[in-house]
């Protein structure tokens, strides 16, 4: 059987048309699918770019806030420099960063104790440079005792002080704010100075050991008692104050808030006293820990003690030099 001219070519073309539309299915998918990767990774892209900008600033972060430490730590010596000449110019800076001209009986004394600081430093950095240096017991020791001489000079400029102006040196204005949050009646804890240098005295001997216990215990049960008649007195002062509260203002009224008021002003004369005992106690119990150790021990015991007292200032260096937002 013979096909016709006609029927092949209908079949052709048929063929052709199918092939024409499968390559145009194929076209169109492909075209689709390559919509959908560049899609997909336009996504991929814009997340690559936002990672490596997120990861960019976090840089820029970590970088500056390594700087301001690093400009912060650089500051220090300076700042602290700064102080020492403000107080010895009888200017004071607050916690809040206002300066005021010092004033009444504060004055000389804020410029001597910053003297004194001083002062203070060089015989700390003496004895540190001989302790470094391996320097024998005998030099050591003149150092050591040049040292406790030393602190003995500011007890008396501190009592003479608490003569004129008692709430200046039982408030602690003359010290910097960290060193404030740990003031006990004008000064450091004994008992708690004494756990501070126990872990960096070893090695102990027992008799030392039990010698340094006893010591801190004496010393917390005279500042229990201090603060116990510190307390009292508040307590005194506050109900004499409140006793001459009253409306009237009669001549009787007027003459028993008289009395009252120079019953208060008595009760605060005992202030002086207590600051007296709390360095009285502060001071015996440094010469009882020198008794106690040998010359190297006390010679470490005083850089321990210096370097704690000099991280406070630091520490309100850095606190009052703070980026405030």
């Amino acid at each position: 059987m013979t096909s016709s001219p006609r029927t092949d070519t209908s079949t052709d073309a048929d063929t052709q048309d199918k092939s024409s539309r499968f390559k145009n299915n194929q076209l169109q998918a492909s075209v689709a699918s390559d919509g959908s990767d560049k899609s997909r990774d336009q996504k991929v892209l814009r997340r690559l770019a936002q990672n490596r900008e997120a990861a960019r600033k976090s840089r820029l972060r970590k970088k500056a806030y390594v700087q301001q430490l690093e400009s912060s730590r650089m500051k220090l010596t300076q700042l602290e420099q700064e102080l020492q000449r403000a107080r010895q110019q009888g200017i004071f800076i607050s916690s809040s960063g206002d300066q005021s001209q010092a004033n009444g009986g504060n004055g000389p004394f804020d410029v001597e104790y910053a003297r004194w600081l001083e002062d203070h430093n060089r015989r700390i950095t003496e004895l540190r440079g001989a302790v470094n240096s391996h320097a024998g017991d005998a030099e050591l020791r003149i150092i050591v005792e040049g040292i406790l001489a030393h602190y003995d000079e500011v007890f008396r400029i501190k009592g003479d002080a608490a003569k004129s102006d008692v709430f200046h040196i039982l408030s602690g204005m003359w010290k910097t704010p960290a060193e404030r949050c740990f003031l006990w009646l004008g000064g450091f804890r004994s008992s708690e100075l004494l756990k501070l240098l126990m872990n960096h005295l070893e090695p102990l001997t027992e008799q030392q050991h039990l010698a340094i216990n006893s010591l801190q215990q004496s010393s917390q049960q005279a500042e229990d008692a201090l603060s116990q008649g510190l307390e009292a007195l508040q307590q005194s002062l506050g109900e004499t104050l409140a006793g001459s509260l009253s409306p009237s203002g009669s001549s009787a009224n007027v003459a028993n808030y008289m009395g009252q008021m120079a019953m208060a002003m008595g009760q605060l004369g005992t202030l002086e006293g207590f600051i007296r005992q709390a360095d009285n106690l502060r001071q015996q119990t440094l010469q009882q820990m020198h008794r106690i150790l040998t010359t190297r021990q006390s010679a470490r015991a005083l850089l321990t003690m210096s370097d704690y007292f000099s991280r406070l200032r630091a520490l309100s260096s850095l606190w009052l030099a703070r980026p405030r937002e």
